[in-house]
């Protein structure tokens, strides 16, 4: 069995029960998807079943003038229908109520078969030693009393069978009535265990997909919080760096403030595209002028921005060596965020910066990324300037959560991603991608 997931994944749940039972519902034909839909249809139709099998021992003891077994058999009827609701206490009943139709009269065919079906939904609804015991108990009695009409005090209750019958037609009466019992008693109980059984792996099944489910959400919900870090912090910095730059040269040389301006607004643009793109993955429906869902590539836009923090002042310097970087854009965006973000790291923190460095190299399957300045002021990343917000100094722009989801971004291809002074000074961030993605190509 599976255990209950807590109240939070409710919906999670109900939706993977809801596709489990769709697909259920669809493996049964129209007659047992009614009968399934409509339980007391079903517990008609075994009730009906069991009048049917034992039909003609009800007509034969009445003929015989054996009116009490007749009402036995119907007071079995009676109480499958409650086989559902009271399974154990249907199993007793009704092995009782067939011991005493055995004994008021010992020739009538399919006795046992209330207590198959009793046995059956019993094993559905306990467990498989509970159900193994009840078959135990409930068997008993009836074999039980079949040897005493072998060998015990009720010898020769059974009729004769007449002159015609063979010697010793009793004792082969009683042998094969005893194993056909049992053995009718145990493939009942079995098939109970199995149905059980296989409801059960249907049951770990859905709880494993809701488990699944529940991982996929918190995944997407960590990679939306990473994106939205991403543009929101780059895109605030370079706008507060460039706006505070405006205000400085908007008197002394306005085409240069209108150059800023511009690339405010690019920036911005592009901003709110990458957001839309971002949180676009929570929508289904896909209107006309919604910005595209794919992922950045790190071609054409990791050259523009690597421009907007030229603009933005950065004495930036772009190298790559070895061949382009894979075509896979899901991985262009992560080498994307990493440039991204130590950037904006730098244009935050970095002080006295003569030169920026950007050095991408790729050999093989590796790819290298490495962001060095030489800033002699350099704040090292958010976690270096809590101590100045904790002393009451000016709180820092950044969340401190940016190294954190460069190696998130890093960890998907099995990468690894450093930061620190270098013996020089300044700041440099080395990232190490790994791809094994054009294997096999040619």
């Amino acid at each position: 069995m599976y255990e209950e997931p807590p109240a939070k994944d409710a919906s999670a749940l109900t939706q993977v029960d809801a596709s489990f039972a769709a697909i259920a519902d669809r493996r049964r034909g129209r007659l047992r998807r009614y009968l399934h839909r409509n339980p007391r249809a079903m517990d008609l139709v075994v009730v009906l079943c069991y009048l049917l099998l034992v039909t003609p021992t009800a007509v034969d003891a009445v003929l015989d003038g054996g009116w009490a077994a007749t009402a036995l058999l119907a007071a079995v009827a009676v109480a499958l229908s409650f086989r559902r609701t009271y399974p154990v206490a249907v199993v007793a009943t009704v092995a009782m109520l067939e011991v005493g139709i055995t004994l008021l009269h010992p020739w009538g065919s399919n006795v046992s078969a209330g207590l198959w079906f009793a046995l059956y939904a019993l094993a559905v609804r306990r467990p498989r030693r509970f159900s193994i015991t009840a078959l135990a108990l409930s068997n008993t009695p009836l074999s039980l009393l079949y040897f005493l009409t072998l060998v015990g005090p009720l010898e020769r209750a059974l009729p004769s069978g007449g002159p015609a019958a063979p010697e010793n037609s009793q004792l082969v009466f009683g042998i094969v009535a005893g194993i056909t019992i049992t053995l009718s008693n145990i493939i009942a109980t079995g098939i109970g265990i199995s149905v059980r059984q296989r409801q059960e792996h249907e049951q770990e099944i859905a709880a494993w997909a809701a488990r699944t489910a529940e991982l996929g959400s918190v995944t997407e919900r960590n990679r939306i919080a990473r994106e939205m870090h991403d543009v929101v912090a780059h895109s605030l910095t370079v706008m507060l760096t460039l706006s505070d730059g405006a205000a400085v040269v908007v008197r002394k040389s306005p085409d240069r403030a209108a150059e800023v301006l511009a690339e405010i607004s690019r920036t911005g643009r592009t901003a709110l595209a990458d957001m839309r793109r971002v949180l676009g993955v929570l929508r289904d429906e896909s209107p006309a002028g919604q910005a595209p869902r794919q992922p950045l590539s790190a071609g054409n836009s990791l050259a523009k921005l690597l421009e907007g923090f030229r603009t933005a002042g950065l004495p930036l310097h772009y190298s790559h060596t070895g061949p382009a970087l894979p075509e896979d854009a899901a991985f262009q965006l992560t080498v994307y965020r990493i440039v991204q973000e130590s950037l904006t790291n730098v244009l935050r923190y970095g002080r006295a910066l003569g030169r920026v460095d950007v050095n991408m190299a790729r050999t093989d399957g590796t790819v290298t990324i490495e962001v060095l300045d030489d800033g002699k002021g350099t704040v090292g990343h958010a976690a270096a300037a809590a101590p100045v917000a904790a002393a009451g100094g000016a709180r820092p722009l950044g969340s401190g959560q940016g190294l954190t989801g460069m190696r998130e971004r890093a960890g998907i291809y099995d990468g690894t991603v450093e930061a620190g002074r270098p013996a020089g000074g300044g700041w440099r961030v080395r990232a190490v991608l790994n791809w094994n993605g054009d294997q096999g190509k040619t």
